[in-house]
């Protein structure tokens, strides 16, 4: 069984080190995130990425905040009321939204913990709007003291090939600091 991110360790992904790091808002922007635009952050845990997204999309956009742990569904809610934000307990391979009903789906530090990643990935396809993006930002395969065991990471090319199994377009792979990769992909 793949480990998911324990609630009793949130202040690791809340903590103003990691806002340093990665600096959501502007990582979201710099992926093509606009105002309008329906968004799915997909393992959104206590709303690191969503929060952020939900101000950049504003009023005329959406953001589903989905989670398979309700306990991290509970603590977003109890970080905001947004009105654009709609927080979602799902199940890995089956997320409660209609299909083509998102313009960006975000997967940040999530797809290492599913357990069929094919699975799980095409059923991302299925809720993207045909030309829609797709964010998958990972932690490298390599040993260090932060982040998930080593034998629990993706390597990059193990991470291409899941996705363009899945059927999507890759447009993009960039390093992201020292530890992470980001891969932009279209449906």
């Amino acid at each position: 069984m793949a480990h998911k991110f324990s609630p009793h360790s949130v202040e690791k992904l809340l903590s103003e080190e990691r806002y340093t790091t990665v600096r959501p808002h502007q990582f979201l922007r710099d992926c093509g995130l606009e105002s309008g635009m329906t968004v799915a952050d997909v393992g959104c845990g206590p709303g690191f990425f969503t929060i952020p997204a939900s101000n950049i999309v504003g009023r005329s956009g959406l953001v589903y905040a989905i989670d398979v742990q309700e306990e991290m569904i509970r603590m977003l809610k109890r970080r905001t009321r947004r009105k654009n934000i709609v927080p979602i307990v799902s199940d890995e391979h089956r997320i409660p939204l209609s299909a083509r009903s998102v313009d960006f789906a975000l997967l940040a530090y999530v797809l290492h913990e599913t357990e069929n990643k094919l699975r799980f990935l095409k059923e991302v396809k299925r809720i993207m709007r045909k030309g829609a993006s797709m964010v998958v930002l990972e932690w490298k395969k390599k040993r260090e003291k932060e982040g998930p065991p080593f034998h629990e990471r993706l390597a990059l090319k193990e991470a291409q090939g899941l996705i363009t199994d899945a059927g999507f377009c890759i447009e993009g792979v960039t390093s992201f600091g020292t530890s992470h990769y980001i891969i932009s992909a279209v449906k």
